[in-house]
């Protein structure tokens, strides 16, 4: 069996699971013990906890998009700069509902063992995410 490439399956990530919401590809892409570390200051640990997780930021931004702006892999890890904009619909973080558009950027970092990914850290800019939430005086 021809082995998977790692950036193929951070693709497939970004592509098909958060783009599409394929949540299907949970079982596809993840380890059983999937580790994931969010800059929401989120951490889940297997697959179940990573849909809950995948389920409320879809609640909060239903049409969320991760653009990739750059993907780059050294010694078996991954790193993806990232774009993400979509429209706030519903509650994030402490913030109800706004209908506004929002774009920030992040980064994320991916470990890999046996064709599955293992780990995810994610460092999105928070701070400018916030910034379009909150209202305007």
């Amino acid at each position: 069996m021809k082995k998977i490439n790692n950036k193929d399956l951070v693709k497939k990530y970004y592509e098909e699971l958060w783009n599409k919401q394929n949540k299907e590809l949970i079982d596809v892409l993840f380890d059983d013990n999937i580790t994931f570390r969010g800059s929401l200051n989120i951490e889940t640990k297997g697959k179940k906890e990573f849909e809950n997780y995948m389920t409320n930021i879809l609640n909060g931004i239903p049409n969320l998009y991760h653009g990739i702006e750059t993907i780059i892999e050294e010694n078996g890890i991954v790193a993806v700069r990232a774009v993400y904009n979509g429209t706030h619909r519903g509650k994030l973080f402490d913030f109800e509902a706004t209908n506004k558009r929002i774009k920030y950027n992040g980064a994320s970092f991916f470990r890999f063992n046996e064709d599955k990914i293992t780990d995810v850290w994610v460092l999105g800019d928070l701070a400018t995410l916030k910034d379009q939430l909150r209202p305007k005086i």
